[in-house]
């Protein structure tokens, strides 16, 4: 496992004392020169890069933006994986006060296009084949657009004479820039200057640009110690996309402040072996990856012997008394320790390993996680601190502790902001990370900001005590034909924890007579459970896991032909249906799913239902499956009832 040069005391966070992210990284690299700043993978073993390192490639890079005559204020774009040469270009555009933006990988030459003409970027940082060629087409049609770069000298060659504008990584090899040009250019940049402009994933819309200040975000730095414990010689990893506002926000820019190591992730295909080589005591994600893992661990539990079994669900039942007492306040009997220690002994331990052993906490956030999930978790002694907050709000306005943490809530407000809830329960935030507004789009702004009051567009509860409650999203309540007022987040989340077959659930039911739901299969599991009823071939499942590890948001033809005797089978449809039968008792019986479709295969952003950051586009699923939704209240001998 990786080691940090650096005591085990608490992280000294310097964003209180920086004017902008350039000086931030600067006085990073003054308080801590020789620390291990990042890792990255390279054939078998991991190499560091300290700070000081960091900061003369980034020196580099920078008088070579300069040379291509950028100037304060300019946008640059950067599409490209999550790795050392993502963060580089960055930190590189901070020190001229660029304004930088990323793109997520994957998207459409269309989408491209619109994100470069609507920033009216003047470069942009191409990081692979596949996005340098949709950049190529992208770029046609657009004069703001001075320099297209790729990555590394192998990527440009291959395209040579494809675009005037395709330049060689070289020019970015300048002579560092001068203390004296650093101080020149920081100087220059003031706290209130955009910094960064982050996209939104578009699930109402074309996406919009989140224009976020250097003080926006330093604000939210500065905030660190309400909301996250970190030591100096702690290590995370990376793999989430740089495009994404946690990742980029609190997780990159966090680390530059705490002065945190990293490691970058090899590949998503590869995630569970760097888990286990890097061994990081803390990082953040989205639900889905422990949704997933948590499925894949009751999958396997499924097949072992009924003694495995057994112990599996006493060790729960005991660690989750424990977990409870723990919550509750109370203090936990030492005959429930005894057996928890056991428990831990037998199983919590091998678990832990898969996440290399040392995790002190995950962060989430971005999407409510589900409850059994949660509990598991913190049962294996792998906290979960739930978070809560949008890329207006600089990423990050709520978040449980493990000093302050009550599960099923994102947390307690940060110091510093103010919320409140309006008449019909949107939750409303001021403060000092309150966006700008969006880029070229006023309307948008005056919508979202009034009278200093960012309206989030979350219906939400607070408890006595101040946590908050996620219940949904405001434009997305279902009011039934009898007039009630339903959440389908509730309603989904209750379903989907039910069983690991279960990939998403999209409640429907608007002006409906009752709720009806589409169900989409998880694939891994599906496969798996086909797998033993002898449904699929033991090749095709391995043919299909291999891709899927190798791109796990790709939803295939092959995939989808694999998977549809198993969905299309009896014995599927009734394990399914048992499943919502078992969520619906959790629901009220207004808000229970009477009706249901399930459908062949898993949404999918390659037929425009997933964004970049896998939330669901529900307009376009109710309306792609339109005919089938109303069928469902037409026909009885369509779909299933529940």
């Amino acid at each position: 496992m990786l080691s940090v040069n650096a005591p085990h005391v608490p992280a000294l966070h310097i964003s209180h004392s920086s004017r902008t992210l350039g000086d931030m990284l600067r006085k990073r690299v003054e308080a801590t020169p020789d620390r291990q700043a990042f890792f990255e993978r390279e054939g078998s073993a991991w190499r560091p890069h300290t700070w000081s390192q960091v900061y003369q490639k980034v020196l580099r890079i920078a008088a070579g933006l300069r040379k291509l005559s950028l100037r304060r204020g300019d946008r640059l774009a950067i599409v490209g994986p999550t790795q050392l040469s993502w963060s580089l270009y960055d930190l590189a555009a901070q020190l001229l006060g660029l304004v930088s933006f990323g793109i997520y990988q994957g998207q459409t030459a269309e989408q491209i296009h619109y994100l470069l003409d609507h920033s009216q970027a003047q470069v942009v940082l191409v990081g692979d084949e596949s996005e340098l060629q949709n950049v190529l087409v992208a770029a046609q049609n657009l004069p703001s657009l001075t320099a297209i770069i790729a990555w590394d000298e192998a990527l440009s060659v291959r395209h040579q004479g494809a675009d005037a504008r395709l330049l060689s990584p070289r020019v970015l090899e300048a002579e560092p820039l001068t203390p004296q040009q650093v101080s020149e250019s920081l100087s220059a940049i003031s706290p209130d200057d955009t910094a960064i402009l982050i996209y939104t994933s578009g699930t109402t819309g074309p996406p919009k640009g989140a224009m976020l200040s250097h003080r926006n975000l330093l604000s939210l730095l500065g905030n660190g110690k309400g909301f996250a414990g970190f030591f100096a010689d702690d290590i995370t990893i990376s793999f989430l996309p740089m495009a994404h506002s946690a990742e980029r926000v609190l997780s990159f820019y966090g680390r530059i402040s705490t002065g945190v190591a990293t490691a970058f992730a090899s590949s998503m295909s590869r995630l569970l072996e760097d888990l286990r080589e890097v061994g990081p005591t803390v990082f953040g994600s989205v639900p889905r990856i422990f949704e997933k893992a948590y499925s894949k661990i009751l999958t396997e539990v499924e097949r072992k012997p009924a003694p495995v079994r057994a112990v599996f669900a006493w060790a729960r039942q005991v660690s989750g008394e424990r977990l409870d007492k723990q919550q509750a306040g109370q203090p936990v009997p030492w005959s429930l320790e005894l057996q928890h220690r056991l428990a831990d002994r037998l199983l919590w331990r091998k678990i832990r390993s898969f996440f290399g052993g040392r995790v002190r906490y995950f962060i989430v956030g971005a999407a409510p996680t589900p409850k059994d999930v949660l509990r598991f978790f913190w049962a294996a002694g792998m906290p979960i601190l739930e978070a809560y907050g949008m890329t207006e709000a600089t990423a990050v306005t709520h978040a449980n502790t493990l000093e302050q943490v009550r599960l099923g809530t994102v947390g307690k407000l940060l110091s510093g902001l103010e919320q409140k809830l309006a008449a019909d329960g949107e939750i409303l935030i001021r403060g000092p990370q309150v966006f700008q507004g969006y880029y070229r789009n006023p309307e948008a702004t005056a919508q979202a900001i009034v009278d200093g009051w960012l309206h989030t567009g979350d219906i939400g509860s607070v408890d006595d005590d101040g946590f908050l409650r996620i219940t949904d999203r405001k434009k997305h309540l279902i009011i039934t034909a009898g007039g009630k007022n339903l959440s389908p987040g509730n309603i989904e989340s209750a379903l989907k924890s039910t069983d690991p077959l279960i990939s998403h659930v999209i409640a429907h039911g608007d002006m409906r007579p009752y709720v009806s739901a589409i169900i989409a299969p998880s694939p891994l599991e599906t496969l798996d459970w086909g797998l033993v009823r002898g449904l699929v071939s033991k090749e095709e499942v391995k043919a299909r896991t291999e891709e899927l590890l190798a791109n796990p948001s790709a939803r295939s033809q092959a995939l989808a032909q694999a998977m549809e005797p198993i969905v299309q089978s009896q014995a599927f449809a009734e394990r399914l249906l048992a499943a919502i039968r078992k969520g619906n008792e959790h629901l009220a019986h207004v808000e229970q799913v009477r009706r249901v479709l399930i459908l062949p295969r898993d949404l999918c952003q390659e037929h425009g239902e997933l964004t970049p950051t896998m939330k669901v586009r529900r307009r376009e699923v109710e309306e792609k499956y339109r005919p089938e939704l109303d069928r469902l209240y037409q026909d009885s001998q369509f779909g299933l009832s529940v």
